[in-house]
């Protein structure tokens, strides 16, 4: 260990890359949570096949998670890796353009054999040269034989070893990378505490992929990443969809009403549901329902009787939902739906990343038919977003959207837990004077109207699909229609007085504003810092609040030359600013690939841009 060189550095962003059943996700996860509780900041990004299960050996079947953690603030997962390990012939074939130059693969040497350059479509023996990898570090590490060799004395099947060999390249990366191995001998000990066997067989497995590091001193150094100096508090990591349903959880508190969750599981919010379900303890009511028509309808059942309601989904899913949530826009109930947005359409991919649900979003009811509609710009975030989106329906008797993404609901970070203390209030608008009351009598300011659910004495009242006056008395009067119209468009506009200002990021005026919405923000912010820093006069403004826009929108936009919007769609932000603030010219910068925005990509066409003087 004497002879070991060390080396420091800022930032590394790694990728374990193999087989779905290689447990790549785990092994990601675990050592992300291992850089996050030694101090570094980090962001990841799990990357799975649309296929449930996809051929052992093919493009198809892998699975990938990448990790960037350093010791400064780290706001994406990374362009490309600096490092990558490979279980196998295909997961090089599938990566090779991800990897950073002159990065390092380290990758199972056993699995290279003819069978599995043939499942990967290699045209030779020699993957590195023919995907032009010949000039990276490659270290070349019998992962397999290994892990065999480390359990040739415990009685279990050939399966079962095999299982385990992500834990000997998790042991391997934590010593290339100085991580200590208490935080996964807790988990694994924690995880498979029934099984005395299978926490015998992934510590030993571990240990051996650590031991492994020592005698690879003379092929490779030892790295440090030291840990990020981040304001005080009681951290922990977090993905966007736990956050988003901590956030909906916190909504609940504050409001002091019970919470109740009416959902259909689908690619990739299902795990909201799974978390809100887990907590019985906090008064949460779960309705796993047969179908999304019918989750969004037992909530907006729910919130008729008085609680917060909420159903969660992605774009398919969201499609089913248009009617009902028509009926919430009608009868003027709050309500919270999230979409977890992902490639389309129909089923399209189901496991990717992508923002082409928005249009849907703003417009896809039949009638005119406004709600709010909100997005969040980062995993930890989406808890600030949800809370939001339940106080402003609350507060507001409106449906609200909450738009994250697969990258988000699926990507982690460090998050500081609030105290709920510090936390905005949330002041539901329940009816409180029964002898005045119609169910579509309305706050002068706000025009929200009075919330009264069953059981409350002196508060009989209709509301319902078709089209009330203020008492509650269906209406066909064209004035009338044409009276609640116009209310019910102003209420979602009037909710811009809890919407803030829109802060830019970089220079206030200058030659080019970079617009984006959502999921992107870290790779626009980190394309935004870069050209600043090269003398670049160049703002990012960054939209959460889409429906209503904040009220500054256009005193931002008029101080830049030009402005670029980028979307992961066909440019429906940039369709909806043009209706919305039709004075200002917007270029555009798209990509639809199921894959987040590189920040050099974004570099490179901001440059192109402001290199064209017309």
């Amino acid at each position: 260990m004497g002879n070991t060189k060390i080396v420091e550095l800022e930032e590394v962003a790694i990728r374990f890359s193999g087989d779905s059943g290689d447990g790549m996700q785990l092994t990601g996860a675990l050592f992300s949570d291992t850089s996050a509780l030694f101090g570094n900041d980090i962001s990841t990004f799990p990357d799975y096949p649309s296929e449930i299960r996809a051929p052992q050996g093919t493009i198809g079947g892998i699975s990938g998670f990448q990790v960037q953690f350093g010791k400064s603030r780290i706001k994406t997962p990374g362009d490309f890796a600096h490092v990558l390990v490979a279980m196998n012939p295909a997961a090089v074939k599938a990566n090779a353009s991800f990897m950073s130059p002159g990065g390092t693969i380290f990758y199972d040497v056993d699995s290279f054999i003819q069978k599995n350059f043939d499942k990967a479509k290699l045209k030779t023996d020699d993957p590195f040269e023919e995907c032009n990898l010949q000039d990276f570090i490659k270290v070349a590490v019998p992962i397999t034989s290994m892990t065999r060799e480390a359990l040739k004395d415990l009685d279990i099947d050939n399966k079962s070893v095999l299982r385990s060999k992500n834990m000997f390249a998790l042991g391997l990366i934590c010593w290339v990378f100085s991580k200590p191995l208490d935080y996964i001998e807790k988990f694994i000990n924690r995880k498979f505490a029934k099984s005395p066997i299978v926490v015998e067989t992934n510590l030993r497995v571990l240990h051996a992929g650590w031991n492994y590091g020592l005698t690879l001193e003379h092929l490779t150094p030892r790295y440090v990443v030291h840990p990020a100096e981040i304001e005080k508090g009681t951290y922990r990591n977090i993905n966007g969809n736990l956050a988003t349903a901590w956030g909906l959880l916190a909504a609940s508190q504050k409001a002091g009403l019970d919470l109740f969750i009416g959902s259909y599981p689908i690619t990739p919010a299902t795990e909201i549901l799974q978390a809100l379900a887990d907590r019985k303890d906090l008064g949460v009511k779960s309705f796993q329902a047969e179908d999304e028509i019918a989750g969004i309808c037992t909530a907006i059942g729910a919130s008729f009787a008085g609680k917060l309601a909420v159903t969660t989904t992605s774009g398919p899913g969201f499609a089913l939902k248009s009617e009902a949530l028509g009926l919430s826009v009608m009868a003027e109930l709050p309500l919270v739906v999230v979409n977890v947005q992902r490639g389309g359409p129909s089923t399209g991919l189901p496991t990717k990343t992508e923002q082409s649900d928005l249009l849907q979003t703003l417009y896809g009811r039949n009638g005119e038919s406004p709600l709010v509609v909100i997005a969040a710009s980062s995993p930890s975030d989406c808890f600030h977003f949800a809370y939001m989106a339940a106080k402003i329906a609350l507060e507001r008797m409106v449906p609200v959207v909450l738009l994250t993404d697969g990258f988000l609901g699926n990507g982690s970070e460090p998050w500081r837990i609030p105290k709920l203390a510090e936390l905005a209030s949330i002041t539901p608008r329940i009816a409180t004077y029964p002898e005045i009351f119609k169910p579509y009598s309305r706050d002068a300011q706000t025009l929200a109207r009075d919330w009264a659910f069953p059981g409350m004495d002196g508060y009989q009242h209709r509301i319902g699909g078709l089209e009330k006056d203020a008492a509650g008395n269906v209406s066909h009067d064209p004035a009338n229609h044409q009276r609640m119209t116009d209310i019910r468009e102003a209420k979602v506009n009037k909710v811009v007085e809890l919407v803030p200002d829109l802060e830019v990021i970089g220079d206030a005026k200058g030659d080019l504003l970079v617009v984006g919405w959502g999921g992107t923000y870290g790779y626009m912010d980190g394309a935004v810092r870069d050209l600043q820093s090269k003398g670049v006069a160049i703002g990012l403004a960054h939209f959460n609040y889409i429906k209503p826009l904040p009220a500054n929108t256009a005193a931002v936009f008029a101080q830049f030359k030009k402005i670029v919007v980028c979307e992961l769609n066909l440019g429906q932000f940039a369709a909806y600013l043009r209706d919305k603030m039709p004075n200002f010219h917007y270029y555009q910068y798209n990509k639809v690939q199921g894959l987040p925005f590189t920040v050099i990509e974004l570099v490179e066409n901001f440059e192109k841009l402001l290199e064209d003087k017309k």
